[in-house]
């Protein structure tokens, strides 16, 4: 599926940006949905297992990329991992949103070739 954007233009201005990441972390419908479920209380993959019915390992690469881009973390609890949203972490990415420059202020539109 194409977005329609030039993904060597995002990478390249948001170079040294993590909400690229975060952005393309939560752009899949799987990991919205853990997140929505980690912002009611701390859950272990068990837990997210049974919640969105999918098995372990892919509850685990999900959890995976939402650890890479720094938007969860775990805290071991005897045997399993407990997962928790980062705190400030999506306070960033929403202040990152507001700053998008072109937020549709601009009225007139540009003449065609």
């Amino acid at each position: 599926m194409s977005t329609g954007l030039n993904p060597a233009v995002l990478r390249d201005s948001a170079a040294s940006d993590d909400s690229w990441v975060a952005l393309r972390a939560l752009g899949d419908t799987v990991r919205w949905q853990i997140v929505q479920l980690l912002a009611d209380e701390q859950l272990c993959a068990c837990h997210l297992e049974e919640e969105l019915r999918i098995g372990q390992p892919l509850v685990s690469h999900h959890l995976k990329v939402l650890r890479d881009a720094g938007l969860i973390e775990g805290e071991r609890f005897r045997y399993w991992t407990y997962y928790r949203l980062v705190p400030g972490a999506f306070r960033e990415v929403a202040q990152r949103l507001r700053k998008l420059p072109g937020t549709g202020r601009r009225r007139e539109r540009r003449p065609c070739c």
